[in-house]
């Protein structure tokens, strides 16, 4: 157990916000001392992010925690949609969320942030590895030869502490410390806009659509979020002229959602007028020191990703640190964090933005007008059909990915009942780390390298004869080759064909983690 009034630590993480909560959780589980540094005493009580995807949940599920999140997170609706509408929130297009998707969890489940905030904080209470420190404002950091020294400033009172750690992990949102004392600035990705955005608590009599919508009204483009119940949320753009003071005068607020629905039938849980950024950090690492979540990117919200990317962040870091910090591989292993995420995050940032570019299209279009970005259709509508961009980088098998396999991808997760009848995801049989997965017990067979390697990073070999597939169904990448080498965050180094056998994918897997 963490003793209070302990200084060293192996990890310290800056804000404790989701981002940093489950970094937290993610080291601690594999056996790390984590300090958490969070400058505010309260815990979060207004609504910023509203939906995870599967992938978040899947995240939480390697470390026991699946039910528990899927728990407090809205049940299935009769129709849950989202979808593109025109000026009479007429649909346009948009597609149907179904109740499960790849990762063997919904791809969109609404939840509402303190309801999450407040569960994190209590999981983190019960991991005796994790030291949290409210009120304290971090103000120093700074980096020796194994370690950083991180200073702060302790509410009320304004006393210092000092703690120090191996590594520091910035989770403290957009304005980041930790991103500024690095000397490490945002690089624009050309958006940057003004939105109105209003929480709402409907009452009984409210009758609010159950979809999603993006309405692509040439008066104001409008995005309707249809969040857990029985909360709802609309953003609102801001027109030329529009200030920030005259949009949260309770009479625009008012006249904005008239025709929505009347006053007597819902209560404001927030307003807030936010410059909608597109962004991610020059450098995602500085020495000992790594960037997360909003630190390290930013996003329009029109496709939902910005906490979940930054839950990407975590669950890479997750597994990265412990694995260098044990001296089970070099430090080189940590230098592909940046290569991995910063693509990846990228790309999400440019499908969110395409969205933006896509509503103002249609919303010209409606009034007659010139399209203002003619490159973009209706296919950039929600990532293109896709539920996450693959990774470009890192440890993958990437003269594979060149020649179009599917590497860098996350493997489908189906429910599965084995032999003795468990029912159980598919992750809950690989482990919390690396694993080969084959068709047949036959097509896992391994020289002694190979074995030693997957020996020596805890991996699993597991075969799906035998195993009955109870929901979804098994990735398709196995119809196609016969064995495959998972990444613990379940995405998919390589794959056996003819070039690459299962022992030279894992020789391969070595030299790529610099493996000890």
């Amino acid at each position: 157990m963490v003793d209070m009034s302990q200084t060293e630590f192996d990890v310290a993480v800056v804000g404790f916000g989701p981002v940093g909560a489950l970094t937290a959780l993610l080291l601690a589980e594999e056996g790390l001392r984590v300090a958490i540094l969070e400058r505010s005493s309260e815990p979060v009580v207004l609504p910023r992010a509203v939906g995870l995807d599967g992938e978040a949940v899947r995240a939480f599920q390697r470390i026991g925690l699946g039910e528990t999140v899927s728990a407090i997170l809205q049940p299935p609706r009769e129709k849950d949609e989202v979808c593109f509408t025109d000026s009479k929130r007429e649909p346009l297009f948009g597609l149907e969320v179904p109740a499960v998707g790849p990762n063997g969890w919904r791809d969109l489940a609404f939840f509402d942030q303190p309801e999450l905030e407040a569960l994190l904080r209590e999981l983190v209470a019960r991991q005796e590895r994790i030291a949290v420190r409210l009120g304290h404002e971090v103000t120093a950091l700074e980096q020796e030869d194994e370690r950083v020294c991180v200073r702060s400033v302790v509410a009320p009172g304004g006393a210092e502490a000092e703690l120090s750690a191996a590594w520091v992990v910035g989770s403290d949102g957009a304005g980041s410390f930790v991103r500024r004392a690095c000397g490490i600035a945002w690089e624009s990705l050309g958006y940057d806009q003004d939105w109105l955005v209003v929480d709402i608590t409907q009452g009984p009599q409210a009758d609010l659509p159950l979809t999603t919508m993006q309405v692509c009204d040439p008066e104001r483009l409008t995005t309707y979020v249809c969040a857990k119940d029985p909360n709802r949320r609309w953003e609102f753009q801001l027109r030329e002229g529009e200030t920030r003071e005259e949009m949260l005068e309770p009479e625009t607020i008012r006249d904005l959602l008239d025709p929505w629905l009347p006053p007597e039938h819902y209560e404001i849980r927030r307003a807030a007028v936010y410059q909608f950024h597109a962004a991610t950090a020059s450098r995602w690492q500085d020495g000992r020191i790594f960037l997360a979540g909003d630190a390290a990117h930013q996003t329009p919200p029109f496709l939902g990703q910005g906490l979940n990317a930054g839950f990407r962040d975590a669950v890479n870091l997750g597994w990265k640190i412990p694995m260098v910090h044990r001296g089970l591989c070099d430090v080189r292993l940590l230098e592909t964090y940046a290569a991995e995420r910063d693509a990846h995050a990228r790309d999400l940032v440019e499908w969110a933005v395409a969205v933006g570019k896509l509503m103002e299209t249609l919303a010209a279009r409606e009034a007659g007008l010139p399209d203002p970005h003619p490159a973009v259709d209706a296919s950039a509508g929600y990532g293109q059909g896709r539920t996450a961009p693959p990774m470009r980088g890192g440890v993958l098998v990437m003269e594979q990915a060149e020649r179009g396999l599917p590497i860098g991808v996350q493997l489908r997760q189906p429910t599965v009942r084995t032999p003795d009848g468990d029912s159980l995801r598919l992750d809950d049989l690989l482990g919390r780390g690396f694993a080969v997965v084959g068709r047949k017990e036959a097509d896992l067979r391994l020289g002694a390298e190979g074995r030693r390697v997957l020996e020596q990073l805890g991996g699993r070999a597991v075969a799906l004869e035998g195993l009955e597939v109870v929901e979804g169904s098994v990735d398709p990448v196995l119809d196609a080759h016969p064995a495959i080498v998972l990444r613990p965050d379940r995405y998919l180094f390589g794959v056996v064909d003819d070039e690459h056998d299962l022992e030279a994918l894992l020789i391969d897997l070595a030299g790529k983690l610099a493996l000890a």
